[in-house]
């Protein structure tokens, strides 16, 4: 049920081209702001790193430099203003010498490791050139196979967005007619977007044997693109920028011919068949943090846990007076919650939920409130899921992340999904506290190294966070919380096996909406949804999430086992945010390392 957008940071993984085929997610994950004014700003007062952190972070701005080089956008997001109206110009030749100066940059580190006495910066420094390597193999993959499919209006919908968030000071935003401009082509020295994203994709149609994205990919975002051009004119007439019509006339005018060369030259070429080769959804499965089993393995594991849910629902359900828990959960959606009171209702919820977590002495809360707000139209259309927008993590000026709940899906339906009261207690968990939002503000407000908190993050460790917050709190959600949860969790255990499963052809999308639909008991807009994240908005993202939690589970269960009374939930809590976004096999060898309890807070 949620998503996680990064701010976006220049780092190896994001700042190459957008996706090529429908094998990575966009380049620009970001989404505009509504009309929930955020709370005061404030100029933090961080703690002072210690050494080995400034030591880290010294290489880690190293990395960060060459990916605001290649793709400024990702500087200005993360608070460094002189950024603020620099473009990327994703042509071939720039791409090439950024990748020289990311192995270049790699050769470096790996020779530093052989000289680094501290652990924990060689951890660090492993991770960097792990980053690095990465966004190579990729590009390497796609150059060689993929055709790209680069969509510049959502692109640019997401810079523009992220340059005119309400939290950013409102002299920054008048960059954004700046911005305009060069995407438009009109300032000299640059082409217009449109143009170099068809010149790129140009290049890899005239290769053979090329995978082209599939046809639900692409008619999915020419129906999306209008709206996410309102979304940009809205922005800015909303912020007050000045003298941004006659670029974004022409910029309109661009993307809308660009519209027109997918639809006539792209599309007719397009895979019929949305189902990805199979190295290359392993490339995204593993991309994704999942790393020491196969598909197969966890769609197995998934299905086992769905089941085992099932009989957990059922007997909730049976205290909850209902003999079926898919009866039991159509009673509970049956609690609608009028639309001037959802928000009232999620940060009430949030109210609720801090409250447990100090009485039972569950994580260390983070200072400043939690900004919770409605999705527009435009970030439903991008993200059609409730989401947490990270905070600027390189240079943070007092930004906090924000949990975005949309109420309207792609195709303008209603959801039923998120607005009942039940189900507020596992979403807020999840997006909220103790999930999305105090990971991501914990680590600004703790002072994690930026190798960690900005190249180390994966999908599986991000979501396995936010889904292992959902069961922490269970157990002191009343009944209907507890029946919602436990419906939230067999989700992510059906994608679990559902995603893989489609991708192999062992099971047809029909089979997969029954299952959504009667099982899982999700409304026809969030059913359409899981169907087009599995299949071409992300694949094998959604795995993430319960193989992430599993690890997690995991571990604490191994570490409960090993030290008995002297267990802290707290302490052990506290620990695995101090690590940042390390990856589950690394989480592990430092907490079994390094953990005792009542220890100090940073390892």
């Amino acid at each position: 049920m949620c998503t996680i957008h990064n701010q976006p940071v220049a780092n190896a993984k994001i700042a190459s081209r957008p996706r090529a085929a429908e094998t990575r997610s966009s380049a620009i994950d970001t989404v505009e702001l509504g009309s929930t004014p955020a709370p005061e700003m404030r100029r933090p007062q961080f703690p002072q790193k210690p050494e080995w952190i400034r030591r880290s972070d010294k290489v880690t701005q190293q990395l960060l430099d060459i990916g605001f080089e290649r793709f400024p956008e990702g500087g200005s997001s993360q608070g460094l203003s002189q950024y603020d109206e620099q473009v990327s110009v994703p042509t071939y030749a720039n791409d090439q010498a950024y990748f020289q100066k990311l192995r270049d940059f790699k050769a470096s580190v790996e020779a530093s490791l052989t000289t680094e006495s501290d652990k924990r910066v060689a951890q660090d420094l492993r991770i960097l050139a792990d980053s690095a390597q990465q966004t190579l193999d990729d590009e390497a993959y796609y150059e060689e196979k993929c055709v790209p499919f680069n969509n510049p209006t959502d692109s640019i919908y997401g810079s523009l967005a992220n340059l005119l968030d309400d939290q950013n000071s409102p002299d920054r935003w008048q960059a954004a007619a700046a911005r305009l401009k060069k995407y438009a082509g009109l300032e000299p020295g640059y082409r217009p977007m449109a143009e170099v994203f068809r010149e790129r994709a140009e290049l890899q149609m005239a290769k053979p044997d090329m995978i082209y994205p599939s046809r639900v990919a692409v008619e999915n975002a020419l129906k999306n693109d209008a709206q996410l051009l309102d979304g940009i004119q809205s922005l800015l007439e909303k912020q007050g920028v000045k003298d941004w019509q006659p670029a974004f006339a022409a910029l309109k005018e661009q993307l809308t011919a660009y519209d027109g060369w997918l639809r006539e030259t792209v599309l007719p070429q397009t895979r019929e068949d949305f189902r990805l080769p199979a190295d290359s959804y392993l490339r995204n499965f593993r991309n994704m943090g999942i790393s020491d089993v196969s598909p197969e393995q966890l769609a197995a594991k998934g299905r086992q846990a769905f089941t085992d849910i099932q009989g957990q629902m059922q007997s909730v359900a049976l205290q909850l007076g209902q003999t079926d828990y898919r009866e039991a959960l159509k009673v509970l959606k049956k609690d609608q919650i009028a639309p001037d009171q959802i928000l009232p209702l999620y940060k009430s919820r949030l109210q609720q939920i801090e409250g447990i977590i100090r009485e039972k002495d569950l994580v260390t809360l983070p200072p400043g409130e939690c900004v919770i707000r409605q999705a527009t139209p435009a970030e439903a259309a991008a993200f059609p899921s409730p989401q947490m927008i990270a905070p600027p993590l390189v240079n943070n000026n007092g930004e906090r992340g924000q949990f975005v709940l949309p109420l309207l899906s792609p195709d303008g339906q209603k959801f039923d999904d998120f607005t009942y009261n039940a189900i507020s207690w596992p979403v807020t968990a999840h997006e909220a506290r103790p999930g999305h939002e105090l990971q991501f503000d914990g680590m600004v407000d703790r002072g994690v190294s930026l190798a960690r908190a900005v190249y180390a993050g994966n999908s599986a460790n991000i979501e396995g966070w936010g889904l292992y917050s959902e069961w922490m709190l269970q157990p002191h959600m009343p009944l209907e919380g507890q029946l919602s949860a436990l419906n939230s969790r067999q989700l992510r255990a059906a994608r679990a096996f559902l995603d893989p499963e489609l991708h192999a052809g062992k099971i047809t999308t029909d089979q997969a909406r029954e299952i959504l639909s009667k099982d899982v008991g999700l409304s026809d807009s969030m059913v359409n949804s899981e169907i087009q994240r599995y299949t071409f908005r992300a694949p094998a993202q959604a795995c993430s999430y319960f193989y992430g939690f599993d690890q997690l589970l995991s571990l604490r269960q191994d570490v409960e086992q090993k030290m008995g009374a002297d267990f802290k939930a707290k302490d052990f809590h506290d620990f695995v945010l101090d690590q940042g976004l390390l990856p589950p096999n690394l989480l592990r060898q430092a907490v079994m390392e390094k953990f005792e309890p009542g220890g100090p807070p940073r390892a």
